[in-house]
């Protein structure tokens, strides 16, 4: 489910920049999360009208208003940096996660989790070279997407504690629609029929994503699945060259492999911390272990 996951976000960034030939990336944001809810709609045909009923709308509200925000960041970035050095600086959003984690949180993070932040943002600085000619602008956007996306991420923890995967699914694709209309509304121009088979493959392809990665999250520990999330990478990478002529610098390379590593490292301390947690809160009830 995750390899299904990444390899589907991979191949959706790539219609992403098919259909930002003639369309502005608001738009494209918008038509993604159209389409995408379209897809979602089965859900409700699997589980019923029940599945969208919830007592966190509010949170559900706030977590796709952070969520647009990144989408369209993220999107305008794909569009303006090279795909693979987009899809490099996205996996930074673990570093903002763990520092999310104890502004929001109140998590104690110690010294070998800050070491590989620390370590993290010294490969993003590789991959951004701000001191260099080649710097753009456009990095910064997509790291602010990242940032963004690490509170959706918090968000997430807190949902997935009352909120079934399908609901979570089906609620923030359908928010999203709304949420992302007056940013493409600033920006309209109607498709060109060349344009549309790319809008509607990026929603199946986004909400196709979005599904096999919750049902991944629900089947197994986060730490062990998320080596497989980076394939994302390499699929983008790959037919980058393939179909944009767009190589990967060593610059983005070297970067992409500190960040990616620092990220990994997170994930398995994490769920190591939580396991020990767990171990322990069973020890003080008396009950015994699995």
């Amino acid at each position: 489910m995750m390899a299904a996951s990444a390899t589907l976000f991979g191949l959706m960034a790539i219609t992403i920049r098919y259909a930002s030939h003639t369309l502005h990336a608001f738009e494209i944001a918008f038509f993604r999360c159209l389409f995408g809810a379209v897809f979602a709609l089965p859900l409700i045909h699997v589980h019923g009208w029940q599945i969208l009923r919830t007592q966190r709308l509010g949170f559900y509200l706030a977590r796709c208003l952070v969520g647009t925000a990144s989408m369209l960041a993220g999107f305008w970035a794909l569009v303006h940096l090279p795909l693979a050095q987009a899809v490099a600086l996205s996996y930074s959003t673990p570093l903002f996660v763990t520092i999310g984690a104890v502004l929001v949180l109140g998590e104690v993070v110690r010294l070998r989790r800050w070491s590989a932040v620390i370590a993290g943002f010294i490969g993003i600085l590789i991959i951004v070279r701000p001191v260099s000619a080649d710097f753009s602008a456009a990095s910064l956007v997509a790291l602010t997407a990242a940032a963004l996306s690490g509170l959706v991420t918090i968000s997430i923890k807190f949902l997935s504690r009352s909120e079934p995967p399908d609901r979570i699914v089906l609620l923030t694709t359908l928010l999203w629609v709304p949420l992302t209309l007056p940013g493409a509304l600033a920006v309209w121009q109607w498709p060109t029929a060349a344009a549309w088979p790319w809008l509607v493959l990026s929603g199946a392809l986004g909400t196709g994503g979005h599904y096999c990665w919750t049902r991944a999250l629900k089947l197994a520990d986060a730490s062990a699945l998320a080596p497989l999330s980076y394939l994302q990478l390499l699929v983008v990478a790959g037919l980058a060259w393939l179909l944009f002529g767009e190589a990967v610098d060593r610059y983005t390379a070297i970067g992409a492999s500190i960040v990616i590593g620092a990220s990994l490292y997170i994930a398995r301390r994490e769920a190591r911390l939580a396991r020990e947690a767990h171990k322990d809160a069973v020890v003080a009830k008396g009950e015994p272990q699995a």
